[in-house]
């Protein structure tokens, strides 16, 4: 695995966390129960049910090393230095959408924390990479490619940045 740093909210890390100790416990001792269950079942060449069970567990103990390894590589960022002069991870963003002429916020995360519904976006994704470093009244420029009957066509977007805002931290905004 590549041991690039994972950049989460404070929210975000114990996210990670929980979810690492659910597969750790309850998790594990549902598929060890599956399993003991299935062994029952005798002649294992032919029982998929253990097969199935194994599969889960394999399955889990590879999202357990996943998230052991983000966790250890996690780069927790730090609200209060979170400013508004220039686009960041934690920030919430508006800009307007000149060809569409309508204005939408999104919030710059890291890989692990982006809810499309919430219009959180990745830090690595391409609207995420445009806007960082951005400050207000610049306009990033975005070219996003969408596959279309089998050719590529390219789709230019302009946003003008409006606002950078502060982080939001249980949905009320740091000011």
């Amino acid at each position: 695995m590549e041991d690039k740093g994972v950049i989460v909210s404070k929210e975000g890390f114990e996210k990670l966390e929980k979810e690492l100790d659910y597969l750790r416990t309850t998790k594990r001792a549902e598929i060890a129960e599956k399993i003991k269950v299935a062994l029952g079942f005798g002649d294992l060449s032919e029982n998929s049910e253990y097969d199935e069970a194994k599969n889960a567990q394999a399955e889990n103990e590879g999202k357990i090393a996943e998230l052991e390894n983000k966790i250890r590589h996690a780069k927790i960022i730090d609200e209060a230095e979170i400013d508004t002069k220039t686009v960041q991870i934690g920030n919430t963003v508006k800009l307007y959408d000149v060809e569409f002429e309508e204005e939408v916020e999104y919030t710059i995360v890291g890989s692990t924390e982006v809810n499309l519904a919430e219009n959180k976006i990745s830090n690595e994704s391409p609207i995420g990479k445009a806007l960082l470093g951005a400050k207000k009244g610049s306009t990033p420029r975005l070219v996003l490619y969408t596959l279309e009957a089998g050719g590529l066509l390219i789709l230019r977007s302009n946003y003008l940045l409006v606002a950078v805002l502060q982080a939001y931290k249980n949905d009320q905004a740091l000011n």
